[in-house]
This record gives C-alpha cells, structure tokens and sequence, in this order.
C-alpha cells in the first residue's frame, strides 16, 4: 500500500495532467456528453469527439488503476477527486452492452471497480449523473 506521502504526490501528478490544455478540452466535452445508449456513445466515437472521450475515459480508467492496485489511498483519492463517478455514471447503465460492443469485457473495470466500491457507490454515481444533466439543461435553457 502506498503510503500517505507517495498517495499525495500521485493524487498531484494527476491533477497536473487533468490541466493540460487537450485535457481541459476533453473534460469540458465530456460533461457536455450525454450518451443514453450504446449507439449514442458508438455514434460518439466515430465523430469529431472521439479523442476527446477516449482522451477522459482512458485517464479516469489509469487513475483507477492506481488506487485498485494501491498506489493511491482510495481514502485520500476519494477525497481530492469526484470527476471520477461522473464520467462512469455516463456510462455505467449500458456498460455491459458497450463491453460486448468494443469486444473489451474489462473495459472500464477498474473505474467500475473504484466507483462502486467508493463510499454510497452507485447511487452516488447516479444522483451526480442526474444533477449534472439538470445542470446543462439549466445552462441550455438559458
């Protein structure tokens, strides 16, 4: 297990790379996206964005990684990042769908593994996902 020093400077390094400008325009997108379905996100994938969304999912999938395997306290993960559940929660509903899809059944595992283990889990990853859409239709609207 990583100790508290080595889990803070990690928890930093990423945040670093989340900074990087192609990084801030990714996030960006991506809380804008809202696949409902595996062809919304296939759709998705094969227009202008796909970088964008493979850029968001392979960095919260790597960070995952890090606290799965326990070179990050998922303690002190979890109470420096929530990005994390949101981009899961768009799209853990059809998550087995997409495994099949893409032909990856560990796609996504170990953010999987990190968002539903993380304390209120998947309710918390559902109530995020819902206040976010109301968000961007707040903002839309306006």
């Amino acid at each position: 297990m990583a100790t508290p020093v080595e889990s803070a400077n990690l928890i930093l390094k990423l945040y670093e790379l989340r900074r990087e400008p192609v990084m801030r325009e990714a996030r960006n997108y991506f809380m804008s996206f809202d696949p409902r379905s595996v062809g919304d996100y296939m759709a998705a994938m094969a227009g202008p964005h796909s970088g964008h969304i493979r850029m968001v999912t392979s960095y919260w999938e790597m960070a995952a990684s890090f606290v799965v395997g326990g070179a990050i306290d998922a303690g002190l993960f979890e109470a420096s990042a929530g990005e994390q559940m949101l981009v899961f929660g768009k799209i853990e509903p059809f998550l087995p769908e997409l495994r099949q899809a893409m032909g990856n059944p560990n796609m996504l595992r170990n953010l999987e593994q990190l968002c539903v283990s993380a304390p209120g889990g998947l309710e918390r990853v559902r109530a995020m996902v819902e206040r976010i859409r109301g968000m961007m239709a707040a903002r839309a609207a306006s």
